[in-house]
C-alpha cells in the first residue's frame, strides 16, 4: 500500500505542522534565515539543495506566513528572505534538534554553540539563559563553532562566514 502524501486524516497538531516544515529541506532553510541567511544565492550555496527545490520551499514558506520576501535594491533587483514573527517562533524547534542531534549524533561535540550575547552563557536545552534564568529572544543568540564543527567540510561563503561568532538574524555577509 503507498504512503500518503499527506496527513489530513490526522487529527493532530504534530501532524499539521509536519504538512509545512517536514519536507526535506524545509527546516534546514527555516535554520538558515535563523542564522541570517537572506538571500537565495546564499540558500542555495549554503545547503546545495537543487534550484527547483529551493524555490519550491521558500514559495510555500512566504504563502504559509514563516518568511516575508522583500525587494532589496541591486542591479538586477533581488529579493530577500526573512522570518517573520510565526517563523521565528520555530527557533526551539530548531534549537531543540540541533541539541538533539549534538547529544546523540556527534561523537565530537556540538557543531554550534549558542550563547546568551548579553552575558555569553549557553543556552540550555530548552533555549533559556541559566544565568539570567530567562528565555532569550532570537536576536539576543549568539552562535559560534562548537568543538564538532569541521570547516574542512564547507567552503562556500555562507559557511565561511559562519565561522565567526554572530548573533542570530543578522544577515550573513558574504
Amino acid at each position: 500500500m503507498p504512503l500518503a502524501k499527506n496527513y489530513e486524516k490526522q487529527d493532530c497538531s504534530l501532524a499539521r505542522a509536519l504538512e509545512l516544515v517536514g519536507e526535506r529541506w524545509t527546516l534546514l532553510v527555516v535554520r538558515d534565515a535563523c542564522y541570517g541567511v537572506r538571500r537565495y544565492r546564499d540558500f542555495l550555496a549554503h545547503l546545495d539543495i537543487p534550484r527547483a527545490v529551493l524555490s519550491e520551499r521558500l514559495r510555500t514558506l512566504v504563502d504559509a506566513g514563516v518568511l516575508t520576501k522583500h525587494r532589496y535594491q541591486s542591479s538586477p533587483p533581488r529579493d530577500e528572505y526573512l522570518l517573520t514573527e510565526m517563523g521565528r517562533e520555530l527557533w526551539p524547534v530548531v534549537h531543540q534538534l540541533s541539541r538533539w542531534g549534538d547529544r546523540h549524533l556527534s561523537g565530537a561535540g556540538p557543531c554550534r554553540i549558542f550563547s546568551h550575547a548579553d552575558c555569553g552563557s549557553r543556552l540550555d536545552p530548552g533555549g533559556s539563559c541559566p544565568e539570567c534564568g530567562r528565555p532569550v529572544e532570537l536576536t539576543d543568540v549568539e552562535m559560534r563553532p562548537g568543538p564538532g564543527s569541521d570547516a574542512t567540510l564547507r567552503d562556500d561563503p555562507v559557511s565561511v562566514a559562519l565561522r565567526r561568532p554572530h548573533r542570530m538574524l543578522e544577515p550573513v555577509e558574504t
